[in-house]
């Protein structure tokens, strides 16, 4: 079921601030199963793991020698492990009970800006500022990729891996859809650098990022665009958006700090223009929760993660 407009972010409050990074937060995820962890990576070179109820760290990963910019979390409900990337041009596979790394695949010849599983946490693709993705399988230990993907001819900023396609979002304004049935790739052409691609469930539409202040709705079988989302400012950063809960509604931060949402279907902002302010600078990741409706988190530039709650939901 769609949500009311009372669960927009409008109607959220603060419910807690995470803020043990030491500068920019570039990624923030959930974790599977009941969502009640949350993981984040940031520019002091660590991956730390929170209670997102009471907002406390629970762990911190250290091995990045460099900027953390991707963390992906397998689909399956255990939490055991996730994999992680950034300025190391490797992808780090993590245990969460231990805290360490179990491998490190290199390959890249740049920083990795993104980094998924596939449904059964057998393969990782990982796309790079070296303008590839790279496919790899965890089940050898052989160290080269499966598959090189090198059609973008940018930076490969943002990647999705469904369950029989693969999406990616390169700065040279392409959105490209490898079926990786049939062998098929299928390219739109944004015309702007892409930053962020996320498909909705039913895998019939894709929301897509661009530095160019929009934000698209795009029809996965024909590429034409289906709807455009302005306001916010996002022209110069990585920021990604997100569905909100029953995919009505569409939010994403901006270069000043602020949080926006649209309705889905008629493109009109849910809240005042400008809306209120929630971090002192640029947002870079908003996620919503995966099953409850009142509940996202936005990461930001100003070295903090924060939690947003519905006020009908149990706090601290």
């Amino acid at each position: 079921m769609a949500p009311s407009r009372g669960m927009q972010p409008l109607a959220r409050s603060l419910h807690a601030v995470l803020d043990n990074h030491k500068g920019s937060v570039n990624v923030a995820r959930y974790s599977k199963g009941t969502a009640s962890y949350v993981l984040t990576g940031g520019q002091d070179r660590t991956v730390r793991l929170w209670n997102a109820n009471s907002g406390a760290e629970i762990k911190a990963f250290a091995a990045h020698g460099y900027e953390v910019l991707s963390i992906t979390v397998p689909r399956s409900q255990d939490n055991a492990k996730f994999a992680s990337s950034g300025g190391d041009r490797s992808v780090f596979l993590w245990d969460v009970a231990s805290g360490t790394t179990t491998r490190r695949i290199a390959g890249h010849m740049g920083k990795i800006y993104t980094v998924e599983f596939n449904e059964e946490a057998t393969v990782v693709a990982s796309g790079s500022f070296d303008s590839t993705v790279r496919l790899w399988d965890l089940r050898a230990m052989n160290r080269q990729a499966i598959q090189v993907l090198d059609e973008a001819r940018d930076a490969v900023q943002t990647l999705h891996v469904g369950s029989t396609y693969l999406m990616t979002g390169s700065v040279d304004g392409h959105v490209r859809t490898y079926d990786l049935r049939m062998g098929e790739l299928r390219s739109d052409f944004i015309g702007h650098p892409v930053a962020s691609v996320v498909p909705t469930q039913d895998s019939q539409t894709y929301l897509v990022t661009t530095l160019d202040n929009h934000i698209r709705l795009m029809d996965c079988t024909t590429g034409k665009m289906l709807n455009d989302f302005t306001g916010h400012t996002n022209e110069s950063y990585r920021i990604r958006a997100c569905f909100d809960h029953g995919e009505a509604s569409i939010v994403c931060g901006d270069e000043k700090g602020q949080v926006w949402a649209w309705d889905l279907v008629d493109a009109k902002l849910l809240q005042p223009n400008p809306p209120p302010q929630a971090h002192q600078k640029i947002i870079t990741w908003t996620e919503h929760h995966p099953t409850d409706a009142g509940e996202m988190i936005t990461s930001s530039a100003d070295g903090t993660v924060k939690i947003w709650r519905h006020p009908n939901q149990t706090t601290m």
